[in-house]
């Protein structure tokens, strides 16, 4: 009788894992077969970690896991995925390309570049904390633009993508908004969140009697960081809804409703502001039920605003200039800015989170400042050109978008970068925040991919001006 081919294979591990079991508890020797199981299928399938971090870095964004250094699941997981891709490449004759287009190449420049304030700032400026291991996390949020070039070959597998990122952001959103809506606090969840993983938690928020400990808390830990996530999301999740049927159908719109209510209650005024502006240059490009969406969910946040007084505050300042807290600090930034460009004039690098401690420079709230003061002004000026680069290939070809089934991705990606850079302008989340910074590399990917097909499609079909797919 033959033996199978994996025959040996599996006689090793069960030794291997029963004299694992002399020196550890049975409990850690099952984590290490579940892990090694795991492990064997992303070698065989790199996309299921692609998955696995769509759905996490939704779900639960900033749970760690300690290697010897402390890292998030999610980025660990990026790193995996590449792992696997490169063991798959001894073995491949034929690969898919990863560059496919300027915005690549941008990116991959920027990607480049970086090296340079980096070494800078490990030099220049003195302040604890690991350099090296802040850029390898950066770099691996960011090269998730080439894993969408490298697996995310067809429809079905964009499809999924799509799942698993409005999957994990319904997970996020049921778990937070119940303990909100029953403690009324920003701090409420910061014991589970410690039990699912996260470090410590209590700096966050450190005044219980201000504004911020009376807004929304959820995974993303601050409320400036969820209204960006779901600035993000929230088109994505409506236009897949809308053109969808069954079970993808009630995904998509439950992710929608839940997510306005989980922006109104973050009182992220940068991340409302953008989502509405992105909402009226939908409706002015007439794609359909952007007026319906406006008008219900100007009626549900009135509702929400008249029954949470702490809503009504936050909204009676959001335009205020004088008298509200975060607006000044926004402006001392920016005024001290010049000062911060002086004193770091090739950037600080990854070391530390803008300011550096034992100056009396200020950060910036400005996504494409905080590049300055990352990277230098070269840095700004390639994140610049790959931003352009990008609206270039998807930006609507038409004056009138008509909403289908087959561009919704692209429609609900594109729309929520836009409404994610133009939410830049208040705030810095998008440039270097962990996590965050990766699921807009892999939304930037995943436009890129649609756009790319929808115009071949048009292009073999001669379409006019009024082709359907609006691109």
């Amino acid at each position: 009788m033959t033996l199978p081919s994996g025959f040996p294979i599996a006689v090793a591990a069960g030794l291997m894992f029963g004299v694992l079991l002399w020196f550890l508890s049975p409990l850690k020797v099952a984590v290490l077969i579940v892990a090694m199981v795991v492990g064997l299928n992303l070698l065989r399938r790199p996309l299921l970690g692609l998955l696995l971090f769509a759905a996490i870095a939704t779900f639960l964004p900033y749970s760690t896991i300690n290697l010897g250094i402390r890292t998030t699941v999610s980025e660990l997981l990026i790193l995996v995925v590449w792992a696997c891709i490169l063991f798959q490449n001894i073995f491949e004759q034929a690969r898919p390309r990863l560059i496919n287009g300027s915005t690549e190449r941008y990116v991959l420049a920027l990607i480049l570049f970086s090296a340079f304030p980096f070494v800078v700032g490990q030099v220049m400026v003195n302040a604890a904390g690991s350099g090296v291991a802040n850029w390898i996390r950066w770099l691996a949020n960011v090269s998730l633009l080439f894993l969408v070039a490298r697996l995310v070959r067809d429809e079905l597998t964009r499809e999924r993508i799509v799942q698993a990122l409005l999957i994990g952001s319904l997970a996020m959103l049921m778990l937070s908004l119940p303990i909100f809506l029953l403690e009324r606090s920003a701090a409420a969840i910061n014991p589970l969140l410690t039990k699912l993983g996260y470090a410590t938690l209590d700096e966050v928020i450190r005044d219980t009697s201000g504004a911020v400990f009376l807004r929304m808390g959820s995974p993303w830990i601050h409320p400036n960081t969820l209204g960006g996530a779901m600035a993000l999301i929230l088109p994505l999740a409506l236009c897949y809804g809308l053109t969808r049927s069954r079970w993808c159908r009630a995904l998509g719109i439950s992710v929608g409703s839940l997510g306005v209510i989980a922006l109104l209650l973050s009182g992220s005024r940068g991340a409302l502001l953008s989502l509405a502006v992105v909402l009226v240059w939908m409706a002015i490009r007439r794609v359909p039920f952007t007026g319906r969406l406006l008008l219900t969910g100007s009626a549900l946040g009135l509702l929400l605003v008249l029954s949470y007084p702490p809503l009504q505050e936050r909204i009676s300042t959001m335009f205020e200039f004088s008298g509200d807290a975060s607006t000044s600090v926004r402006f001392d930034e920016y005024a001290n800015f010049p000062r911060a460009m002086a004193a770091y004039p090739l950037g600080i690098g990854f070391k530390v989170e803008p300011p550096v401690p034992g100056t009396d420079l200020l950060g910036i709230s400005n996504l494409w400042l905080n590049f300055i003061y990352r990277l230098g002004l070269p840095g700004m000026l390639l994140f610049i050109a790959a931003i352009w680069s990008w609206w270039r290939e998807t930006k609507p070809r038409t004056a009138k978008i008509d909403l289908t089934p087959d561009n919704a991705i692209w429609l609900g990606t594109t729309a929520g970068l836009v409404a994610a850079l133009f939410s830049g302008l208040f705030d810095h989340y998008f440039g270097f925040q962990p996590v965050l910074v990766g699921l807009f590399w892999l939304m930037i990917g995943l436009s890129l991919q649609e756009a790319r097909r929808l115009g071949t499609i048009e292009n073999r079909a001669e379409s006019t001006p009024s082709s359907s797919y609006g691109i």
